[in-house]
């Protein structure tokens, strides 16, 4: 307040500051400053400053007056009158604007001064009533209540403040944005009138050229009619053509018709042939199974029915479904491969495994008919529309589904380099085959023996001119090169083989069989003591009697050590046990998820078998039974409902808080077995070999060796 009163002091009002009752009583004495002769009245100022004798154009006024004076004094001299009359005029409604916008500065002046006079007018009782204020308390929360309200005004002034900043800053971008449209403009302009030019010239060019036919009239309208003609023969052609199209578009309307009916009746006919297929070979197998549970039980009895007998499963064996009739038709016949060159009929030796193998072909034949449509095609037309692989629960669910087979050589390559991207090199493979080349590892020779067992039922790994054999060979050693410690173990030639199967290519095969070894498996699974394979088994028996726990029962009554069937299944990932069908549905999930997959599956087996096993009562048959109840598994969305969903909860921390138990207790029996045998050799030294006096000098060299 104090500034805004000095202020208007140093303006030159004349008058002292106004009290509080003076805002209102000095309006009139202001209205009638205009007229008082004060040099200091600000209208005065303002007007003097604004009078037209002293602007340039009334100076040049009057000298023009005086110089015209001389020849015409008295038009001159009125003229000027009228001149000096309209200045002052003019003078005088300057000075009226400006005492008018006084007014309203004062009127603004005014207002600001009621505020100041109210807010003033709050504080005097404020204060009146902090001194009124009885008690110590009381005048506090009047003191606190007043730092609220300086603090809230603090936030509102900042508040602004920040407003004021981002007006600012919009403005600026407005007017970035205004000299930017406004180049834009000006390019289009130019592009405008480049355009302009343009147009004139071509309009200048088309009139030139129009008007030089018009110097040979004759020329010309020879030259016009035979165009005429041209056009109307072309028009006649057009409207022929547009008939035409009219005609063919109808006739290509109802012939889509009708092939879109065609192909409709015909993939109902292929569904409805799969169908009867299936149901055929349903048939067939129950008629296979008949035959085979009808000749146990006659055995020996009745010649001439075991003779009957006889024939009809060797007609049965050899009969093919594609020659019934000729008639017939076949949608999908049984081949003698699968898409990787398995057997699709394993070639058993036995007589009844024969029979059973035809009958297992025939139940996956009727699975794969029925499951085509129905799970086949929808899960094709997911991966088709999966797009970027990346980590998801999509994937996760798709591949414990399956891959097609079109897709998973690309799935595989992607799944093998997630998981060793930390250990791939360029050149690694290359470098590991030339070392091998240059020397000779210690398990060359049992790669070599091993080569030949590798899949008998796999006609890439028997034909004599196929050229996986040799693959599997390099990436054998350049793997025992890669890793000396484990070198070779027996079953990674099946491994290896599998994966060379998916992926045709030895480098890729080769990193799949590290990233199986060294990152999905633990450390010492295959090791020369195979420590962690054998610790998988006992995880395997606590899982089992946990969840299925009357079929351990059944198998501890008759004594059945399930090792002995399970050990190779964790070893090869069951690439010697399931059909190929399901082996590499459980691969597809395994590479992704890990170990915990073959522990679901191996358990997902035995509860697919629980009733068949619950049923054998000798033990000697239930070992025979196990050696191949895998292959009868012939469902294989049935098996992997039973490992995925029959089988949770399924927590990974179980499963390695049961291996890491299992481990500690079998590296205690491992050390006592290794301090029972210190012993026993330090016995064996001290005692001396004990040889019988009636050897002979070669019986003492052989007992020796």
């Amino acid at each position: 307040m104090h500034n805004i009163r000095s202020n208007k002091q140093t303006q030159g009002t004349g008058h002292a500051p106004p009290g509080e009752d003076s805002p209102l009583s000095e309006e009139p004495q202001r209205e009638e400053q205009p007229s008082s002769p004060d040099p200091g009245t600000p209208g005065k100022d303002s007007a003097d400053s604004l009078k037209p004798p002293k602007s340039f154009l009334s100076t040049n006024l009057i000298q023009k007056a005086k110089l015209q004076s001389s020849t015409f004094p008295l038009f001159t001299e009125g003229l000027i009158r009228n001149r000096t009359a309209q200045e002052k005029v003019l003078a005088l409604e300057q000075q009226v604007l400006m005492l008018t916008k006084e007014l309203k500065a004062q009127k603004e002046l005014v207002k600001i001064l009621h505020k100041a006079l109210e807010a003033a007018q709050q504080e005097k009782r404020v204060s009146s009533m902090y001194l009124a204020a009885a008690e110590d308390k009381d005048r506090l929360e009047l003191v606190r209540h007043k730092v609220r309200q300086i603090a809230e005004l603090g936030r509102r002034v900042e508040a602004l403040e920040q407003e004021r900043e981002s007006l600012v800053q919009t403005a600026s971008l407005q007017e970035q944005q205004v000299q930017e449209l406004q180049q834009h403009v000006q390019l289009l302009m130019d592009k405008n009138q480049a355009k302009q030019q343009v147009i004139c010239k071509l309009s200048e060019k088309v009139t030139q050229d129009f008007m030089r036919p018009l110097a040979t009239p004759d020329a010309a309208n020879r030259d016009f009619l035979s165009q005429q003609e041209k056009m109307e023969h072309l028009k006649d052609d057009m409207e022929a053509y547009r008939t035409q199209n009219r005609f063919l578009n109808s006739e290509i309307h109802q012939v889509t018709k009708i092939w879109r009916k065609v192909a409709e009746k015909e993939r109902a006919l292929l569904m409805k042939c799969a169908y009867l297929q299936a149901k055929n070979c349903q048939m067939e197998s129950k008629y296979l199974a008949g035959l085979r549970r009808l000749q146990e039980a006659m055995g020996g009895e009745a010649s001439e029915c075991s003779e009957l007998l006889r024939q009809l499963i060797q007609e049965a064996l050899q009969w093919e479904a594609g020659d019934s009739s000729a008639d017939s038709v076949v949608l999908s016949p049984v081949s003698e491969y699968d898409e990787y060159g398995f057997l699709t009929v394993p070639n058993y030796e036995v007589e009844d495994l024969k029979l059973l193998a035809k009958i297992q072909a025939l139940e996956v034949h009727s699975h794969h008919l029925l499951a085509h449509e129905a799970v086949e095609r929808p899960l094709r037309e997911r991966w088709a529309a999966l797009g970027e692989l990346a980590p998801s629960a999509e994937l996760k669910q798709l591949l414990r589904a399956g891959v097609p087979h079109e897709h998973r050589p690309h799935i595989w390559r992607w799944l093998v380099r997630f998981r060793v991207q930390h250990l791939q090199a360029p050149g690694r493979y290359q470098e590991l085959l030339s070392r091998s080349q240059a020397c000779k590892h210690p398990a060359a020779r049992q790669i070599e023996l091993d080569l030949n067992r590798t899949f008998p039922n796999n006609k890439h790994f028997t034909c004599p001119t196929s050229s996986f054999p040799d693959k599997l060979r390099r990436v054998l050693l350049a793997f025992s090169w890669q890793n000396p410690t484990i070198g070779y173990c027996q079953g990674l030639n099946r491994l290896a083989a599998i994966a060379l199967l998916v992926l045709d290519e030895e480098e890729s095969a080769f990193w799949c069989l590290v990233a199986i070894v060294e990152v999905i498996m633990p450390a010492d699974y295959y090791s020369k003591t195979l420590l962690a394979s054998q610790v998988d088994q006992r995880v395997l028996q606590d899982l089992l009697s946990e969840k299925l726990p009357r079929l351990m029962a059944h198998l501890g009554q008759h004594r059945v050590d399930l090792s002995f069937i399970t050990f190779n299944w964790f070893l090869v990932v069951f690439a010697d046990s399931l059909i190929s069908n399901i082996l590499f549905q459980v691969w597809d999930a395994f590479l992704y998820e890990g170990t915990k997959v073959v522990f679901r599956y191996a358990l997902a087996i035995f509860k697919y078998n629980e009733e068949a096993i619950l049923r054998l009562q000798d033990g000697l048959e239930i070992y025979q039974y196990l050696r191949f109840f895998t292959k009868t598994i012939c469902n294989s969305q049935k098996l992997m409902n039973i490992a995925f969903n029959d089988m949770n909860p399924f927590p990974m921390k179980q499963l390695w808080q049961l291996r890491t138990a299992h481990r500690e207790r079998l590296e205690a029996e491992l050390h006592e077995l290794e301090q029972f045998k210190a012993e026993y050799l330090e016995t064996r030294t001290c005692q001396g070999p004990a040889v019988p006096e009636s050897c002979t000098s070669e019986d003492e060299g052989d007992l020796e060796a």
